[in-house]
């Protein structure tokens, strides 16, 4: 039996029901097929295949698309050639998509008609047109070159990129040994399975290569269609339900989620990747709009709903969800979901569990009601259930021994519950893959304790630190929840906060429930988990986000002194051991384990304190366990102010909120400075104009010295994030190089009782009369060849760095050059795929620019080197300029499908984004900070005020 079997002999019986819905959830009506549509629209496409295609042994066809209301007729068309589908991610990493298409050897490659130019745009030179185009489908076939030098270099290059992690790690994640026959197996006598036996391959997908080389897996039919069978059952799927397609096409669960419905005549929802992102707009199409009845999604991807979405609709009175399938990840606590399930609820709740290397799911478990009951505890463990059909589960101990009781290692396979990892071409039948996963072994049930790698050892102990992400959402406060093993040395909780949460109590109450090694070093809170494209827990953007943290904390902690040093040791004091009481006073001669420290409370107050004066302490733990307040204070300062080494009188020393800044009012990310001797820039902060564009804009320079008393001045003020921050400026008012000199030019703004603070630049050289400025000349430097009109303006971007200076601009040849200022010499150059009409703007960090394009697209490029880290699609041309917003990073831009957006360009996300009444969106969008205001105009005669604060929270 085969998938495209399943689906054939279910539209035989129901081809006048509908089979698929696409819904844009764009005021537009959905559309739908039929499974006779489904059928036909696949025949069309499986006869141009076998023309066009040569079928000498298995064939593997790659298909680059987003999902839509064409899916299942593309998927069933390349099955029935017969062919093996190979999803390809159009936003994933260009050089992994190569790696994963060289690797797997796909020689032919389908891409959506709208995704063509880009396709040839990140894979260029890779692939030759094919003359012949499918009616009806929206299809385009493209065959690989056989030999390309540049994609065995990207190949080579995703290789080395991973060589140093694979050093680093030792232990992989399930599956991810490095040959064939490292992986441990216990296999049956006799018969191997071939992967070049003819038509046995259903799909073929790679692992996310996040800790490790990915992992090419591919799929015969005999694995996958046990799992559509024995679920079907569990389910009891019916032509009556309504399935969503929640996983990405390259995780192997959206395989069950689509054949699941098309074996049964059911129907499958679809909605664009971007629609996903909203939980308002996909909980309304699911539950309020198409009334979904079979949901399966990772718990992260569950979360991402909030508690209040999930409370009143996925698991309402009358929600008309029938089955909540969860897996991926470990399951939720018992007490969390009892909190989200309403008591009139019926929907059956299952946990599922399985690896990719052995395609999809191997156990199954359902939550009984009465787990729900109020009476009945619910911090109760939820075992992983029985073993799918066809699928062996086996728990081993380190020396490959079978666990009846007690702790483990999981291993899964089966008789024909194989897959072929990379270049396997055999494998023994019965083979048992390692997942990477263990589990206690208790009564005959498995219960998951957490992966190999989740294992930690600290303060001497050793423990999965699963046990602490259960602690945290069995917290009324607690929304959701992650937990990193931060560069092996700290442990760091994440915390999506529920109404206010207190930091302070929060972690008192994880005391209560965890051993003292378990309790984390330091809590986090941020609005929402970033997740994989596979729904997961994105750990490595958690990391970034805790190195953000900690960089933000190291500007915030600059010491003016040994008095306020004094006092920010009381309060890490009173914090480390839980007293943050503000009348609470510390005796001088107080000692840190007699006033109710320990060894793990000393260590997170050394650590602490490390982070305030920002370099090591030498001996500092030693007299912080044996000597008084006094005597640590005295320690540190000999270290950090060694011509302060006298004592502050404690009583002397004013009592300040560490969160106030003494003569500074913030206010968002702009400061009003008030000083009697001048203006001084707050530490670590890198001050510059703003003038509004036809001005450009430009730096300032801010030297105390030419700053008069009793002045006030407004300044933007942008973090420095890293070390390759660039800032905008005209190469008039920097360090310019003109006829072999270097000078550096400080603009001085004067802020007088009659005239406004914003001033055009020729009133600042007016005004600046003090400021010696070079002489200026027209002349032409140099010129650069853009091929085609330019309507977009240049940007310049002058590094603070000794680093020569950027001019990006774009035309409408659909190039974007990046020239060197200087010499006039094109660094790179990018073709996008169409005109380019908009001005690029420069990322808060600076490592990117954003420009958008004719195409419909937004392109995201690495300001180095042109490569594309990330494009997002709009409905319709972008001739709109984007504007950063520095608080926080987000890029704002319009349309002229009438909406504006607000990207995050490191996510890869659509916070939000605003249908603009009416017009397309022409101009560039105009951020205020006071008010944080986004203005945005359209051709139809349109001025919008939009709070982007505001839309942030309705859109997550």
């Amino acid at each position: 039996m085969t998938l495209q079997e399943l689906v054939n002999r279910a539209a035989s019986l129901y081809s006048d029901r509908k089979a698929v819905w696409f819904d844009e959830c764009n005021d537009k009506p959905p559309t739908f097929y039929t499974y006779a549509t489904v059928v036909k629209l696949a025949v069309e496409l499986t006869a141009f295949l076998q023309k066009h295609c040569e079928q000498q042994g298995n064939l593997e066809i790659g298909l680059y698309c987003y999902p839509g209301i064409d899916l299942p007729s593309w998927i069933l068309g390349i099955l029935q050639v017969p062919a093996a589908y190979s999803p390809i991610d159009p936003d994933a990493p260009p050089m992994l998509s190569a790696y994963f298409m060289k690797k797997s050897n796909l020689q032919h490659i389908l891409v959506e008609n709208d995704k063509i130019n880009k396709f040839q745009m990140s894979h260029a030179g890779f692939f030759c047109h094919n003359s012949s185009t499918i009616e009806h489908t929206g299809l385009t076939l493209f065959q690989m070159y056989v030999s390309n030098t540049d994609l065995n270099s990207q190949v080579d290059n995703m290789k080395s990129k991973h060589e140093p992690f694979k050093a680093a790690t030792g232990n992989l994640q399930p599956g991810y040994t490095i040959c064939p026959d490292q992986t441990k197996t216990k296999t049956s006598e006799g018969g191997y399975m071939d992967v070049g036996q003819k038509d046995s391959l259903a799909y073929i997908l790679h692992t996310s290569g996040t800790t490790g080389i990915p992992k090419i897996v591919r799929v015969p039919h005999k694995c996958i269609v046990p799992n559509i069978q024995h679920l079907k059952s569990i389910f009891q799927i019916t032509q009556d339900d309504m399935l969503f397609l929640a996983s990405p096409l390259t995780f192997d669960p959206s395989v069950v989620e689509l054949f699941l419905a098309l074996s049964s005549g059911a129907s499958i929802l679809v909605v664009p990747n971007t629609v996903k992102m909203m939980p308002v707009e996909l909980s309304a199409a699911l539950f309020r709009h198409h009334h979904v009845t079979v949901l399966q999604a990772t718990p992260t991807l569950l979360r991402r709903f909030g508690s209040h979405i999930i409370r009143s609709a996925v698991l309402s009175a009358n929600s008309s969800l029938r089955v909540l399938a969860l897996g991926g990840e470990a399951f939720p606590v018992l007490n969390l979901l009892k909190s989200w399930k309403h008591k009139k609820n019926k929907t059956s709740i299952f946990n599922l569990y399985g690896i990719t290397e052995v395609s999809s799911w191997a156990t199954c478990y359902k939550i009984p009601e009465e787990v729900f009951s109020a009476d009945l505890r619910t911090d109760l463990p939820i075992p992983l259930g029985s073993p799918l059909l066809g699928t062996k589960v086996e728990v081993r101990d380190t020396n490959g021994s079978a666990v009846l009781e007690g702790e483990g290692q999981i291993f899964i396979g089966g008789e024909e519950r194989i897959c072929f990892l990379d270049d396997e071409i055999t494998v023994p039948l019965g083979t048992m893959r390692e997942t990477g996963d263990f589990v206690r072994v208790q009564n005959s049930k498995l219960f998951f304790l957490g992966r190999k790698d989740n294992q930690i050892k600290r303060h001497g102990k050793r423990f999965n630190i699963e046990c602490l992400q259960q602690a945290a959402e069995d917290l009324c406060q607690v929304e959701a929840c992650s937990v990193t093993w931060y560069q092996q040395e700290k442990l760091i909780l994440f915390i999506v906060p529920k109404d206010d949460l207190e930091e302070r109590e929060t972690l008192k109450e994880l005391q209560k429930r965890l051993p003292a090694y378990a309790v984390p070093d330091e809590l986090v809170l941020i609005k929402a988990l970033p997740l994989t494209s596979h729904g997961k827990v994105d750990i490595s953007e958690l990391n970034k986000t805790y190195q953000n943290h900690l960089n933000s904390r190291r500007r915030d902690s600059k010491l003016s002194g040994a008095e306020e040093l004094w006092e920010r040791l009381q309060y890490l004091w009173k914090s480390a051991l839980g007293v943050l009481d503000d009348s609470t006073r510390i005796s001088k001669d107080a000692v840190f384990v007699y006033s109710g420290g320990d060894s793990l409370k000393a260590l997170r107050f050394y650590d602490e304190i490390e982070m305030l004066v920002g370099k090591a302490v030498p001996g500092l733990l030693e007299v912080i366990l044996s000597h008084s307040i006094e005597e640590v204070y005295r320690h540190i300062l000999k270290i950090l102010f060694p011509d302060e080494n006298q004592l502050m009188n404690y009583d002397s020393v004013m009592k300040r909120k560490l969160s106030g800044n003494s003569g500074e009012n913030f206010h968002g990310k702009c400061i009003k400075l008030k000083s009697e001797r001048g203006l001084e820039v707050a530490s670590g902060l890198i001050p510059f104009i703003a003038v509004s564009r036809g001005n450009n804009f430009f730096s300032m320079d801010f030297n105390k010295s030419f700053m008069q008393p009793h002045n006030t001045v407004q300044v933007g003020v942008e973090v420095l994030q890293q070390p390759s921050f660039l800032h905008l400026v005209t190469p008039s008012i920097m360090k310019s190089h003109v006829q072999g000199y270097e000078t550096e030019k400080i603009l001085t703004v004067m802020n007088k009782a009659s005239k406004p603070n914003c001033c055009s630049v020729q009133q600042i050289h007016a005004e600046s009369s003090d400021v010696t400025m070079a002489e200026l000349a027209l002349g032409i430097r140099w010129k650069s060849n853009t091929r085609k009109c330019v309507d977009a303006s240049p940007l310049i971007v002058i590094p603070s760095k000794e680093v020569s200076a950027s001019v990006y601009v774009g035309s409408h040849s659909h190039a974007m050059q990046a020239i060197d200022l200087n010499l006039g010499e094109i660094k790179w150059e990018k073709n996008l795929g169409d005109r380019i009409e908009s001005s690029a703007c420069i990322s808060k960090c600076g490592n990117f620019i954003v420009v958008g394009c004719y195409d419909g697209l937004v392109y995201v490029l690495q300001s180095s080197d042109g490569e594309i880290h990330w494009t997002f699609v709009t409905e319709d041309a972008v001739k709109s300029s984007a504007v950063v917003d520095s608080s926080s990073g987000l890029v704002y831009i319009g349309s002229h499908d009438e909406h504006v957006y607000a990207l995050d360009i490191y996510k890869k996300a659509c916070i939000w984004k605003l249908h603009c009444e009416g017009g397309a969106v022409f101009s560039s969008p105009c951020l205020s900070s006071f008010p944080h205001h986004l203005y945005v105009a359209t051709l139809r005669g349109l001025l919008l005020a939009v709070n982007p604060i505001f839309h942030a929270a309705i859109y997550r």
